[in-house]
């Protein structure tokens, strides 16, 4: 029973926790349950352990409660087969809140580093800077090649090869050069007057490692007839922070984003990340509570739209076929939190593209915000299994939409010899819109 006089954590969240019915149609989607087999790395696990904590039968700080809970990779693959609605990726933000934090030295340093990094955009960026030029020593993609395929890579060897994945290709599907300099800044028509304003978060790792993905972002809503603003580079949007129960910081950030929104005079927020997209869209949820901010924040979500579907709303513009073939893999956020399969229709709408799914797409590759740093074994026995399915798909080239998912898979190929390339699919788009 909860004490009436002292309220238990999660109390607050009953409502929600007792919409499970315990029916179990999410054990069968749950990466985390089919690795372990354990009841208690189940979503219908997990949301009894809650339960036991809101109603005081078990303490927000008992080890068993936060290794359960920080083995969720958060994918949320559960949702879309629940019955009920349960808002699991709601009630998995909200119990990580509670818990005391029992992770080991280095989930700690991730935690230090969202807390104190990401929000201090000046030493943010000076960290993107050295971290670029560390990259284009190819010095990160060496020593992310060195060493057995058959043996797990040890951390530094993976983060530098996650490093090493985010550098720009070099040659487009079919073979040719990409254009490259000042030429390629300058593709894409100008924005035409009465044209919507739409503005592209640059984010913080976009913008400090992809930011080239960001540019072929713009030129994609300019040729889909959009006027383009930039909102500034580094404003997180606290998708990292919420996932790893920081929501306090993560509440902080949205409300300085919505600012930005404001000030930027835009009708359309679009993303090209699929785990912000998912944040920014349940801003509404964050604030519910706050009547000063609640209907700020459910126009603010209103308005967030992933670049894939803000464009796959519009007439397409003449399109160059690309002659190859893509395996695509869903990014969990865009798939199974924001419910959409924009990116494959967008893709294929491209002449002679041959779009497939990659065997198992709709499940997490291990990556999830810092969970290969939390829980490095089993991300890497989920990256493990996404790499055999590649090669059962001969892939060439992997498509995905979410910056997380490029580092996780593109860092695993390196470090275990595989010759496929990971891109993301405005980059595919981005190929057919060149003029030559």
């Amino acid at each position: 029973m909860i004490n009436a006089e002292v309220e238990t954590p999660l109390a607050g969240q009953m409502g929600d926790i007792m919409t499970c019915v315990h029916c179990g149609f999410c054990l069968p989607v749950c990466p985390t349950y089919q690795l372990l087999g354990n009841e208690n790395d189940s979503p219908r696990g997990r949301l009894y352990l809650m339960l036991a904590v809101a109603e005081g039968r078990l303490s927000a700080s008992d080890p068993i409660f936060a290794r359960h809970i920080d083995r969720c990779l958060g994918c949320r693959a559960c949702e879309p087969v629940c019955p009920s609605g349960v808002r699991y990726g709601y009630l998995l933000e909200q119990a990580r809140r509670v818990r005391v934090d029992a992770g080991g030295v280095a989930d700690r340093l991730a935690r230090w580093v969202l807390n104190v990094l990401f929000t201090r955009p000046r030493l943010q960026n000076f960290f993107w800077f050295c971290a670029r030029a560390l990259r284009t020593t190819r010095l990160p993609s060496l020593i992310a090649r060195f060493g057995s395929p058959a043996t797990q890579p040890g951390r530094l060897r993976f983060a530098l090869a996650m490093l090493a994945a985010t550098a720009p290709r070099r040659r487009r599907l079919d073979g040719a050069a990409l254009i490259e300099g000042p030429e390629a800044k300058g593709r894409g028509p100008e924005s035409q007057r009465g044209a919507p304003r739409v503005a592209v978060l640059e984010g913080c790792v976009m913008s400090g490692l992809l930011p080239h993905i960001n540019r072929a972002t713009e030129r994609a809503l300019r040729a889909y007839g959009a006027d383009v603003v930039r909102l500034p580079a580094g404003a997180c949007c606290g998708a990292l922070h919420a996932h790893a129960g920081e929501l306090a910081v993560a509440e902080k950030l949205a409300l300085r984003l919505m600012d930005l929104f404001d000030e930027s005079g835009a009708e359309a927020l679009v993303t090209n990340s699929a785990g912000c997209g998912a944040a920014l869209k349940e801003y509404v949820d964050w604030f519910a509570s706050d009547e000063a901010v609640s209907e700020r924040a459910s126009h603010f979500s209103a308005a967030v739209s992933d670049i894939s579907e803000w464009l796959i709303e519009r007439p397409a513009p003449d399109l160059r076929p690309i002659a190859a073939r893509v395996e695509y893999d869903a990014a969990c956020h865009l798939l199974h939190a924001q419910k959409t399969d924009a990116v494959e229709a967008l893709l294929s709408s491209i002449p002679e593209l041959v779009v497939t799914h990659l065997p198992r797409s709709e499940r997490c590759c291990g990556g999830a915000g810092i969970y290969g740093i939390s829980q490095r074994r089993l991300s890497h026995e989920l990256l493990k299994k996404k790499l055999e399915e590649t090669q059962e798909a001969e892939a060439r080239f992997v498509v995905t939409a979410n910056p997380g998912c490029l580092m996780q898979i593109g860092a695993g190929a390196m470090t275990n010899r595989q010759s496929f390339a990971v891109v993301h699919a405005i980059e595919v788009l981005d190929e057919a819109l060149v003029r030559l």
